[in-house]
């Protein structure tokens, strides 16, 4: 007959945590604090604290590429749902590799910070912003309507593009930012994928068409007719569905 003793605690004392502490108070955790917790407490804010910097970036303190694709799988399955707008901005630094050769990497690596810093003071709580890979970042902005897409774009192009970049005491940087985008298409499943790849599209074009610059991808025309409306909700065939019809069909829907 299998045991049915109840399991015995696990003593804190026994866990290997001394490198799961360390991360913790690297990612701004109180030492002091965290020591002061209860066992079990203990254990929990180290498990969330891993959580955290499993999804952020650790130079820039953004969002990762793996939390990204999830909040971005998360918006599609909304729109597909609601028919409600979302936009998806693809952003690179125009130039970035010119910064690293002649400026070496570690003024590439304050340019990525200060970009990342401007771009979090440019969207709203509710937006997911990340960086992407490289010198890539993108946002996904939840209920974006499609008349806003191309200002909200165009701010963010303009706010970098005016940001000073202090990457010494002498010397200050100014750098660029090419942004594509589109919108999600509302009432249809398609896969996240297939969102990137075409606001990556668009900012394959804002960065041949010269670099600083805004491409957003036309909205798709999801209007719906008069007629369309009488189909789908059970009302008298419109004039031009009747002359399609047979005769005897035709009366007998009368």
């Amino acid at each position: 007959m299998p045991s049915c003793a109840t399991p015995s605690p696990i003593d804190v004392r026994d866990l290997r945590l001394d490198t799961a502490h360390a991360l913790a108070v690297q990612a701004g955790a109180d030492d002091a604090a965290l020591r002061s917790l209860p066992p079990v407490q203990y254990v929990q804010s180290l498990i969330d604290g891993l959580c955290e910097l499993s999804l952020q970036d650790p130079l820039t303190g953004l969002a990762n590429r793996r939390h990204f694709e999830t909040v971005l799988a998360q918006e599609m399955d909304r729109v597909s749902r609601s028919g409600e707008s979302a936009l998806l901005l693809m952003m690179d630094i125009d130039h970035f590799k010119r910064i690293n050769d002649l400026h070496g990497h570690v003024v590439g690596d304050k340019v990525l910070q200060s970009v990342a810093q401007v771009l979090r003071a440019c969207v709203r709580p509710m937006d997911t912003l990340a960086r992407y890979g490289g010198e890539e970042f993108v946002v996904v902005l939840p209920t974006c309507q499609t008349a806003f897409g191309a200002m909200v774009a165009e701010r963010i192009r303009r706010m970098v593009a005016e940001t000073p970049i202090r990457v010494s005491p002498t010397q200050v940087l100014q750098v660029t930012l090419s942004v594509g985008g589109a919108f999600a298409m509302p009432w249809i499943r398609s896969t996240p994928q297939l969102w990137i790849e075409r606001a990556d599209q668009q900012l394959y074009l804002a960065k041949s068409g010269g670099r600083n610059g805004v491409r957003i991808e036309a909205p798709p025309d999801s209007t719906v007719s008069a007629e369309e409306k009488s189909l789908l909700f059970g009302g008298s065939f419109p004039s031009s569905v009747w002359g399609s019809l047979p005769a005897s069909d035709a009366a007998s829907s009368a």
